[in-house]
């Protein structure tokens, strides 16, 4: 059985759409950009240099329900990158950085990882809010580096859910807005 692992990284099936990175080197072959409902999780991996500590293992990548870069802040929704490399082995030793407003105890305002992105079948790099925390609205970035190279780059704007209702309902949380 194979597993997915998540928040960050997923490893899908090609089907990418058009795309609206910030940059995307010509190391990268496809890249889609949306915002996703968290998918269930059935188990975590370590990741030290992440303020939860972990990421989620999920069994199925989530899909997009919305190409939009402007991101509700509201628990259970996500936003992420679907990129696929353009060598057929992929990319391994990639960090993946995530940039945003101060959060947590000490202000921190940069998340990282390591992982791959696959050649044939791609990868899903994805943040999901699942700590109240996480709900900080202004300018994210996920961006994709090797050997201190950026591979891709994507800013999303996290807004108050007010301000997009049609994607903070998306995902089943609409009893959160009030």
């Amino acid at each position: 059985m194979q597993h997915w692992l998540a928040i960050f990284v997923l490893t899908i099936a090609p089907s990418f759409g058009a795309a609206a990175p910030d940059m995307a080197s010509t190391e990268i072959a496809e890249i889609e950009i949306g915002i996703l409902c968290a998918p269930d999780t059935i188990t975590t991996s370590p990741a030290p240099n992440t303020l939860a500590g972990i990421t989620h293992v999920v069994d199925e990548p989530p899909h997009f329900v919305s190409n939009s870069q402007v991101v509700p802040a509201a628990f259970g929704v996500g936003f992420g990158v679907r990129s696929r490399a353009l060598r057929a082995e992929g990319l391994d030793n990639v960090t993946i950085v995530i940039t945003h407003p101060p959060m947590g105890e000490n202000g921190t305002t940069t998340q990282s990882y390591t992982t791959g992105i696959g050649g044939d079948g791609g990868s899903f790099t994805f943040y999901q809010f699942d700590y109240a925390y996480e709900l900080q609205t202004g300018p994210w970035t996920i961006t994709a580096l090797r050997n201190d190279k950026p591979l891709y780059s994507v800013s999303f704007d996290v807004v108050a859910p007010e301000r997009r209702p049609d994607l903070a309902g998306a995902c089943g949380y609409v009893d959160l807005l009030s």
